[in-house]
């Protein structure tokens, strides 16, 4: 059983080429892969293993980058390893918002607990926003929320002034980065009532009754586990080898749907060339399987 560990920290961070070696080495070391993100004004990363090396590599972040606490974590299992390797990557922002939270100073804490989400969200005068992706949103979310449609995140302030400053606003995200962020540029703009799911959806499916739940449906996330139900257990869904977006079971009754090739999604914008190239790969992988090798393209996300 594997250990996954989500987590994100806003602090001034230096030497960034310098911290990306070590951290790369000490993840080899340890044999934890995942992604872990670093600019000057923190980190944000997935990270997957045994749980003693997990352990091992948060009591390291916590040295190497001088701080006591995460911001934000969850924990989830898995029976096998979803990354594929480990990758330490120096970004100019965790969050991709041209916003910079080198002095973060928020006005009141604006995290609502998962006991008290549904009953701020079941409010009528309540705005709730999907900060996440469009194809995010359509494998799940909760009901009556709002998503902006928009594929960068770089676009996402565009969206948010357009909200009324004098309503409530709740924010949810996958781990809660996004709406770290979105909630501080608010705050920044005038907006005074602005609250965020605290741990996300993540936490959300953690600690809530499914009968007690107002999510509909699964969270996609980044990993080959591609979707995750009510108790983090792993979701119903796949990835489309042709277009590498997330695809249901129903999608798989499609006419267009061709294993390894296209889904509803991308069938009809594919190239004939990009199908036969798309099933000479699918026919390497399966011939891998049944001889019980791995192979190079023998992945999801």
């Amino acid at each position: 059983m594997f250990e996954v560990f989500g987590f994100y920290k806003f602090i001034k961070i230096s030497y960034l080429k310098k911290n990306q070696k070590k951290l790369h080495n000490k993840l080899l070391n340890k044999n934890i892969r995942g992604t872990i993100i670093i600019s000057n004004e923190g980190l944000n990363g997935t990270i997957s293993g045994k749980n003693k090396d997990i352990k091992l590599i948060k009591d390291y972040l916590h040295k190497l980058f001088k701080f006591e606490k995460f911001d934000s974590t969850n924990n989830s299992k898995s029976s096998f390893q979803p990354f594929h390797k480990p990758k330490v990557k120096i970004k100019k922002e965790v969050v991709p918002m041209n916003l910079s939270l080198k002095k973060r100073i928020k006005k009141k804490d604006s995290h609502v607990n998962p006991q008290k989400w549904n009953s701020l969200i079941k409010d009528k005068k309540t705005v709730l926003i999907d900060a996440r992706k469009p194809f995010e949103y359509k494998v799940g979310t909760f009901k009556g929320s709002i998503n902006p449609d928009v594929d960068n995140f770089r676009d996402f302030p565009k969206y948010l002034k357009k909200l009324k400053k004098n309503q409530p606003i709740a924010m949810f995200c996958t781990g809660g980065i996004r709406c770290e962020k979105a909630s501080v540029f608010l705050e920044n703009k005038g907006y005074n009532n602005v609250y965020q799911l605290k741990g996300g959806i993540l936490n959300y499916l953690k600690k809530t009754d499914p009968k007690k739940s107002l999510w509909k449906g699964e969270c996609f996330v980044f990993d080959n586990r591609i979707s995750l139900k009510h108790g983090l257990k792993i979701g119903s869904y796949s990835m489309c080898s042709g277009c590498r977006k997330p695809i249901s079971l129903k999608d798989k009754k499609s006419k267009k749907y061709e294993e390894g090739v296209s889904c509803p999604n991308c069938h009809d914008n594919l190239t004939n060339d990009q199908k036969s190239r798309f099933r000479m790969r699918q026919k390497q992988i399966n011939l891998a399987k049944k001889t019980g090798k791995s192979h190079i393209f023998q992945k999801e996300y």
